[in-house]
């Protein structure tokens, strides 16, 4: 029986292979491993530090940016605050000469005015005066006439007409100053 023993054999686990492929397989790892670890893993490493050292260039770019880009707004503020300034300035000025130029053309036209009626007053004495004396003459004239035509005898005597006429108006104007200087007197 000792051989049916020998020939019966104890079913193997599916899950723990045979030991010389377990040794194989190890050895088999181990190299893989060895060569990764000497060859791929370096260049791994490389290429992770490149890429965290782009990353940490491109942050320190984008901070560098960040402040430029602050830089540039505070730059712009200040430039927008002293146009505001300089626009204000300006509107000051532009009301201050626009007032001086309103006073001046006040005076420039208050002094034409006076001029326009110092000639129109002017104007009017001379219109006034030659009146008088168109009326002086034609009163003196009707006057002279109208005596003639009471008399019945010529006055055309100018010596004798101008004293008359004279004479006459002299007496009108004495009457019609004292009438205005009791009507003066009577406000």
């Amino acid at each position: 029986m000792v051989s049916l023993a020998s020939e019966v054999e104890v079913p193997e686990n599916p899950l723990i292979p045979p030991i010389p492929e377990l040794v194989i397989g190890l050895i088999a790892f181990f190299i893989v491993f060895g060569f990764l670890a000497k060859k791929l893993l370096p260049n791994i490493n490389k290429v992770l530090d490149e890429r965290r050292e782009k990353i940490e260039g491109g942050m320190e770019k984008a901070e560098a940016a960040q402040a430029e880009a602050q830089q540039v707004l505070e730059d712009y503020r200040a430039q927008l605050a002293d146009a505001r300034h300089e626009a204000a300035r300006l509107r000051q000025e532009a009301q201050e000469q626009g007032a001086t130029l309103i006073a001046e053309m006040r005076a420039e036209g208050q002094r034409q005015r006076e001029e326009i009626i110092a000639a129109g007053h002017a104007q009017i004495e001379a219109d006034r005066k030659q009146a008088a004396q168109s009326l002086r003459q034609d009163v003196g004239k009707l006057a002279t006439d109208l005596a003639g035509k009471l008399v019945g005898e010529s006055l055309e005597d100018h010596a004798r007409q101008s004293r008359t006429i004279d004479r006459f108006l002299g007496e009108i104007e004495a009457k019609a100053a004292s009438e205005t200087t009791k009507a003066e007197a009577g406000r």
